[in-house]
């Protein structure tokens, strides 16, 4: 089984959809079980309405699942393992304050040295433990022997009981932490593969030292993606969030199809999840970083756009007709995202004013098409113009397009003709 996990307390970004799709890519090649899980077990982080956000994203990019797990559904085991732990003497009560450990921490960082706790409470007894009437988190021993992580992307890694640390495992109000929690659940799941972000490769070791301390003995096959570099951030630091790039109008296709594509040796450029999962291999994912360009990702759009069904992508603009699609393409030249076109498509059907320099030109081809009976060819179209204005070349072709299109320029009105002529009523008003 495999688990898509992600937190309420944050929107959904880049490098998360790129983890959530690698997890359904690798569920439908090896065919086992996806499950979504939901960290939510901090609730004092936790923001209302960002969970249905989530799963409404993940059902937007077509990400199938089994069910839905909540986290903070599971923190009686959570707690109950905790203390199954403090029984056998591998976790302990630690009574530290705050400024204790900042002492710590700051005695370290003074002596060039790693931070790591000084088990001061782990030696106490239990007569002491009983004595004292304080408040106390739970923190599990470090290990007496290295970590060893197999990680199918990045190799093998030894980690020393340093590395590790005696760590806390439930916060002062007994909730899990949410290292804790990510293990304990694994094991409860019987997950079998992890994908995660390589920065945090640390967390791993952690893991399997809770897990191994439970007598959980099942080695879960990890892999941790290289980080994404966003180099469009300093510029606009929604481009990194999931949700406002689907509000800037960019397919969930092409997004997927981008994520799936960066550092990745793919056999083509434009693909859908389900042409991906045939050829899918985590060997052929670059280790190094990758670069995600906000430019490279308007090109792909561009191109499921140039791909998309004609009916649908007319929805998509809010209309219902397979002509508005077609329109809409036309528009590719100048245009990458749905609200690029939505903002052209807009124009069209605006209130505009008399075209500046041709204001009675522009009045007299108002009049003139109000009475206008319906016209196939845009010859004929123009034709009948001229019959009943008198007006021709520029002064019948630039008001003309102005009324039409509230652009001076662009694509060729006899282009634009066949998929607006239904719609004159609405657009010369």
């Amino acid at each position: 089984m495999l688990r898509i996990a992600l937190s309420p307390t944050k929107d959904m970004d880049l490098e998360d959809l790129r983890i959530a799709l690698l997890n359904y890519i690798i569920s439908k090649k090896i065919d086992e079980e996806l499950v979504i899980r939901i960290d939510d077990a901090n609730k004092n982080k936790n923001i209302e309405g960002k969970d249905k956000e989530i799963l409404e994203l993940l059902n937007l990019f077509s990400i199938e699942h089994s069910r839905i797990i909540y986290q903070s559904e599971n923190i009686k085991y959570h707690q109950k393992l905790a203390m199954q732990l403090m029984t056998q003497k591998k976790a302990f009560s630690c009574f530290c304050s705050d400024t204790k450990l900042d002492e710590l921490k700051k005695s370290a960082k003074e002596e060039g040295k790693s931070y790591n706790y000084d088990d001061f409470c782990a030696n106490l007894s239990n007569e002491i433990v009983l004595e004292v009437n304080a408040a106390f988190t739970v923190r599990i021993k470090r290990p007496i022997d290295n970590i060893k992580l197999i990680d199918s992307l990045n190799g093998e890694f030894n980690y020393t009981p340093n590395d590790i640390d005696s760590f806390i495992i439930l916060n002062h109000d007994k909730t899990p932490t949410a290292e804790y929690a990510c293990a304990v659940d694994d094991m409860i799941f019987n997950i079998t593969t992890v994908i995660n972000k390589k920065e945090d490769i640390l967390s791993a070791p952690k893991h399997i030292h809770i897990r191994n301390s439970l007598g959980y003995e099942k080695e879960i096959n990890y892999i941790h993606l290289p980080t994404i570099q966003n180099k469009n951030i300093g510029k606009n630091n929604s481009l990194s969030s999931v949700k406002c790039l689907i509000e800037e109008g960019f397919l969930p296709v092409a997004i997927a199809n981008y994520l799936v594509l960066l550092g990745n040796n793919a056999p083509k450029e434009i693909f859908t999840l389900e042409e991906a999962v045939q050829w899918f291999e985590i060997k052929n994912i670059s280790k190094e970083e990758v670069v995600f360009d906000f430019e490279k990702l308007k090109t792909i759009n561009k191109k499921h756009l140039e791909l998309i069904d004609d009916l649908r992508l007319s929805k998509l603009l809010g209309f219902a007709d397979a002509d508005i699609g077609k329109l809409g393409k036309l528009f590719l030249t100048n245009a990458s995202t749905l609200n690029e076109i939505k903002e052209k498509l807009n124009l069209i059907f605006s209130k505009k004013d008399l075209c500046k320099n041709f204001e009675d030109e522009s009045k007299q081809i108002i009049k003139c098409l109000k009475e206008a009976p319906h016209i196939e060819e845009f010859n004929e179209f123009k034709k009948y113009i001229t019959q009943n204005t008198g007006l021709k070349d520029n002064s019948l072709l630039k008001p003309l397009r102005y009324l039409l299109t509230k652009k001076e320029d662009g694509v060729n009105l006899s282009d634009i003709y066949p998929y607006i002529k239904n719609y004159l009523g609405e657009i010369i008003k």
